[in-house]
């Protein structure tokens, strides 16, 4: 098989930055494709990337295969959210009585699992806020503030982050989607490598028999 192992936590010798991040997780709130790596800068797991991600909430961050993302990428989940509806300090976290105004979970702005989509580049030091989805193929910008839907093959950037320009055409895009490489047998995916990374639709094409 060409390619390196994707049961590697690191799957380059002797490079203890890149970190294969379905093999460091330890939360079953955190799922991750194939392929998908982290690139730490100072020896930290993913997971320590991902803040405010408490079980008791129900949500989840998903990732698909074959995702790259930077250095100090953060995912900064439900958890961290405040009521709203009245006061925003958390009386309840100082106990000594004020625990009887722990807010229920209907109280809070929960916005939902926080999903990534397949073969996409988030760019360092982005921040990912709680219940955002980001489409299949999508660029985020190197220190982007994501706050909102990332649609499939869009480049964002900026603070907060907005469409800079799609990366192909409607038409392109919609056959992408279709084609989904990244759902192939590692065996096909290096049968057609070359295609993969050229973006030669033509080639992509005759995937979509061999699935």
């Amino acid at each position: 098989m060409l390619g390196p192992n994707p049961r590697e936590k690191y799957p380059i010798p002797g490079n203890k930055n890149v970190q294969f991040i379905n093999n460091t997780i330890t939360k079953s709130n955190i799922i991750v494709g194939d392929y998908s790596y982290y690139d730490a800068l100072h020896g930290e797991s993913f997971e320590d990337q991902v803040l405010y991600h408490y079980e008791v909430l129900g949500t989840k961050l998903v990732i698909g295969k074959f995702c790259s993302i930077a250095p100090e990428t953060r995912f900064i989940m439900g958890g961290g959210n405040h009521r709203m509806d009245g006061s925003t300090y958390p009386f309840n976290i100082f106990g000594n009585g004020w625990e009887a105004y722990t807010p229920t979970l209907e109280q809070l702005p929960l916005k939902g699992d926080t999903v990534v989509g397949n073969d996409v580049w988030i760019g360092r030091r982005a921040t990912i806020m709680p219940g955002v989805r980001i489409g299949d193929g999508a660029i985020i910008g190197a220190e982007s503030v994501v706050v909102k839907d990332v649609k499939p093959y869009t480049i964002v950037g900026g603070n907060p982050a907005k469409e800079i320009r799609k990366r192909y055409s409607p038409e392109i895009i919609e056959e992408l989607l279709e084609i989904r490489w990244w759902d192939n047998d590692i065996e096909i995916i290096n049968q057609n490598i070359e295609a993969i990374v050229s973006g030669d639709i033509e080639s992509l094409r005759k995937m979509r028999s061999l699935r």
